[in-house]
């Protein structure tokens, strides 16, 4: 009974042995595989694995905060010769110029998201800006306007504010110097008091009209043209002119030969894209005054200018309210800026050229 105890005894702890021994080896194997497995083949690939910085997205843009539901102001600015110099002209992020009565033309430019005490001079409200304040869906702001853009204003309920009262202030300085008309400016702080008093709408869900890239582009793989200089000839009393400036990228604007500078900080006014294309215009007279129509709508050629070169380009607008979308001409792609101001140059082709070298 007792030599049968310790067999089973024996039994047991053999039993154990193995048990405990194939645990060991397993154990070893596995370690020994995991090792095998995870050793690098190329002695190089030990070294910290850097993950590369990924491209800079739309956020990354200067120019306009694309993620901001921020309504912009689009402000009337008086281009007349006995206006000059405009003020806060070059914090706008897009600048309309089209020719109105007299052969005279008048900028509209857009605001968003910024603080600026001093915009204009102001000046009066067009029909022909509201295709461009609905593209937007901004505010527009005037001061005054033609009988026409005042009634759709009015019947359409379009949302404006009209800085020729408390929304705006008369720089008596320059009063002295230049006509009570060119005299009248407004401010950011005006505008938001403007929106709040008469209750508008502040955001919008519109998309961004421009697409922007926060890299700069490489326009090397498109066929484009020389365009170190720029006239776009609106009339013989207007003529909007470019110079490039090859150190610091951008172009320095003029009216006609003389420097658009800032009434403000007296500085050149600079512009990193030009969109120019010409368009019919029709003369409307009315009460004396003749009234420009341009044909915006549909399709046309134009040319994108960054860089000092010039993309060809097509456009197209369907109707008053829908974007106007660019193209680039030779592939179909939709257009894409540099990060920057751009100056939208639409002039008549019917009296007005356009030139660059």
């Amino acid at each position: 009974m007792e030599k049968e105890d310790k067999k089973k005894l024996k039994l047991k702890k053999s039993t154990l042995i193995i048990i405990i021994s194939a645990i060991v080896v397993l154990s070893i194997g596995g370690f020994v595989l995991y090792k095998v497995l995870s050793k690098p083949n190329d002695p190089r690939e030990k070294e910290d694995v850097v993950i590369p910085t990924p491209s800079p997205t739309p956020n990354n843009i200067k120019i306009v905060d694309l993620d901001s539901d921020t309504r912009p102001y689009a402000v009337m600015i008086n281009c007349k010769t006995e206006a000059l110099p405009q003020a806060g002209v070059q914090d706008a992020y897009i600048v309309y110029e089209q020719m109105v009565e007299g052969g005279i033309t008048r900028m509209m430019a857009l605001y968003k998201d910024k603080e600026l005490a001093k915009i204009g001079s102001a000046r009066s409200a067009r029909v022909q800006y509201l295709p461009y304040v609905f593209e937007n869906d901004a505010i527009y702001v005037h001061a005054g306007g033609a009988r026409e853009a005042l009634n759709r204003i009015h019947d359409e309920k379009i949302d404006d504010v009209d800085v020729d009262g408390k929304y705006g202030k008369r720089d008596m300085d320059l009063a002295k110097k230049r006509a009570w008309e060119h005299t009248l400016f407004t401010s950011t702080e005006l505008l938001a008091k403007a929106v709040k008093d008469k209750k508008m709408r502040d955001t919008t869900n519109v998309k961004s009209l421009l697409k922007y890239s926060a890299d700069e582009l490489d326009l090397s793989k498109y066929k484009t043209e020389p365009a170190e200089e720029v006239s776009i000839k609106y009339s013989n009393y207007r003529t909007s002119i470019y110079e490039y400036d090859k150190e610091n990228k951008y172009y320095l604007r003029f009216m006609n030969n003389k420097k658009n500078t800032d009434l403000v900080t007296g500085e050149q006014y600079h512009v990193k894209n030009i969109i120019v294309y010409g368009v019919q215009y029709n003369t409307i007279v009315k009460r004396g005054a003749g009234y420009q129509d341009p044909r915006i709508y549909g399709t046309g050629e134009g040319y994108y200018i960054t860089d000092g070169v010039a993309l060809p380009i097509t456009w197209s607008k369907k109707g008053e309210k829908d974007q106007t979308i660019y193209k680039i001409k030779e592939t179909g792609e939709e257009l894409v800026v540099n990060d920057g101001n751009t100056y939208i140059q639409i002039y008549p082709t019917n009296g007005g050229t356009f030139k660059k070298s």
